[in-house]
């Protein structure tokens, strides 16, 4: 799975960006002002950086600064900003593209496929995965079994990209709940158990072949065991 950084200081469009790519299959980290950003950015790893100019701390030319000493990250600049001369200044500082805002999500999406795919030649073969009769495409966001299409809630979508990302290894409850519902597990809640419940009974039930496995106390395995 693909993680992604937004370093944006307004709640609404950061809570935005998080859910629809979270929900698009990426993992995503949020840092709300430039000095956050900025030490995230160059402790972790991530496919694409999505960074606003407008930040408390610092603005968005220092954090990109403090990223290119780095490393080569890239890095997609969000801004209300749209005269010629402000994209021009952007993209010299060293992003890999520029987007106004307001912006279509569909088009944000696109640009971040790009860049990964730009930064990443093996991209294109990691968009499809399989298991078995089970093919999941990232880039279609579609889940077939047997050539079947099976049509899947979007937390139902992320749970299995995450489990088949990791095939063949156990992810626990835990991680799952941080990863799809970007909160620390709440061992009252059985709200992982409750999608798991639903995407067997869309990809497993119909099918002799089961490939979602419980590992009792830990949590969820995706796999071929036959």
């Amino acid at each position: 799975m693909h993680r992604l950084l937004v370093i944006e200081d307004d709640p609404g469009v950061a809570d935005y960006l998080h859910q629809g790519l979270t929900e698009s299959g990426y993992a995503v980290d949020v840092a709300r002002t430039g000095p956050e950003g900025r030490a995230i950015a160059m402790a972790g790893s991530y496919a694409v950086v999505l960074l606003d100019l407008m930040l408390p701390g610092m603005d968005g030319f220092e954090v990109l600064k403090g990223i290119r000493e780095h490393g080569h990250t890239p890095v997609l600049m969000l801004t209300a900003r749209d005269r010629v001369d402000d994209r021009v200044k952007g993209l010299s500082a060293g992003a890999d593209d520029y987007l106004v805002k307001p912006f279509a999500f569909s088009e944000l999406q696109a640009r971040v496929v790009a860049l990964i795919r730009r930064g990443n030649s093996a991209f294109t073969e990691q968009t499809l995965l399989s298991v078995a009769d089970l093919e999941v495409d990232f880039a279609a966001h579609t889940v077939r079994r047997e050539g079947r299409r099976i049509e899947l809630s979007p937390k139902e979508f992320q749970l299995l990209s995450l489990l088949i990302r990791r095939k063949g290894q156990v992810v626990t409850r835990t991680t799952l709940a941080e990863r799809v519902w970007n909160v620390h597990f709440d061992t009252e809640s059985n709200m992982v158990e409750v999608t798991v419940r639903r995407l067997r009974a869309k990809m497993d039930d119909d099918f002799s072949l089961k490939l979602v496995h419980t590992v009792r106390g830990v949590g969820y395995a995706l796999e071929d065991r036959s």
